[in-house]
């Protein structure tokens, strides 16, 4: 191999190291941002997970219950504060990361791209936060009303063996089981509220239409039955709430899709590009068709 061929072949390499080196770079601030929302949470975790509790204690206060949750082994407190220090982490974290996200995609991005793909960044985490939200304060009540509605207090006057109390069986949760119910209230919940986000942007670039998404109405319906079962506790309350809110989210996709597409038409015709499509739809028209048949001898005899 000639020096000529070595120069050009480390030429040839170079962008690629430079855009894996920025990379590593973006990687790096990204954990060390997600490190620090972690600690910084950690030190607080204990507010942050009396903050989570509040819709089991509202729950239990109205059924005239203490709120108290329990350790059921030495290391259990510890594995709450680090989950609890990941979520928030995560959560204080995320506008850097999606920065860091941004930096790295954007100059390869023509000017029109970023102005089409900025909106759905910023979109994103407020979707998602929005979905937590809707979790914690709706859904997270409701099923913990629905959970607790099992207890069985002894009454008195209960036949019961000689000299044995009336049977009680009440709530004494475990901390570490709360936690992980909520959390997964909370990220299921905000993952489904993605979807205007991702089906529109899928539609701005064109993988998705208005009418394919409406074609596919029935399919979407028997998929968003199968993911509330999926992500949810097995309770009816829970999944309802969830396919009515994921279909709703479906619908407002359709209509997100359809303005997208036709901003689209009104930018093509405007350049003066939409004829081809125009044509094709004045084809695939039957009534068109028909007219543009009965038109015809007349215009040949003109």
């Amino acid at each position: 191999m000639s020096k000529t061929d070595t120069d050009e072949i480390d030429d040839s390499s170079a962008p690629l190291i430079e855009h894996l080196t920025e990379l590593r770079s973006r990687l790096i601030h990204s954990v060390l941002a997600f490190l620090v929302g972690m600690v910084i949470c950690f030190t607080v975790a204990t507010p942050l997970f009396n903050f989570l509790t509040a819709p089991l204690c509202q729950v239990l206060a109205e059924r005239g219950q203490d709120c108290d949750l329990i350790f059921i082994s030495p290391q259990e407190g510890f594995f709450v504060a680090i989950k609890v220090s990941l979520l928030g982490g995560l959560m204080l974290s995320f506008p850097y990361i999606a920065l860091q996200m941004w930096r790295f995609v954007a100059p390869g991005l023509y000017r029109t791209e970023k102005g089409a793909f900025l909106p759905f960044l910023i979109a994103s985490p407020f979707m998602f936060i929005l979905g937590g939200a809707f979790a914690f304060y709706v859904v997270t009540p409701l099923a913990y009303d629905f959970f607790l509605g099992f207890q069985q207090f002894g009454a008195e006057g209960e036949v019961v063996a000689e000299g044995a109390a009336p049977l009680s069986v009440v709530f004494q949760g475990s901390a570490q089981e709360y936690l992980n119910l909520t959390i997964k209230f909370i990220v299921a919940f905000g993952l489904c509220f993605q979807l205007p986000v991702l089906l529109t942007l899928m539609g701005k670039a064109g993988l998705v239409s208005a009418e394919g998404l409406g074609n596919v109405r029935k399919y979407a319906v028997v998929a968003i039955l199968l993911l509330a079962a999926l992500v949810t506790p097995p309770d009816v309350i829970t999944q309802i709430i969830l396919f009515t809110v994921v279909y709703g989210l479906y619908e407002i996709s359709i209509f997100l899709v359809r303005r997208v597409e036709t901003k689209r038409e009104a930018r093509m015709r405007e350049e003066g590009t939409w004829y081809e499509d125009d044509e094709e739809a004045f084809d695939d028209d039957p009534m068109m068709s028909e007219f543009d048949e009965d038109a015809g001898p007349e215009a040949d005899d003109d």
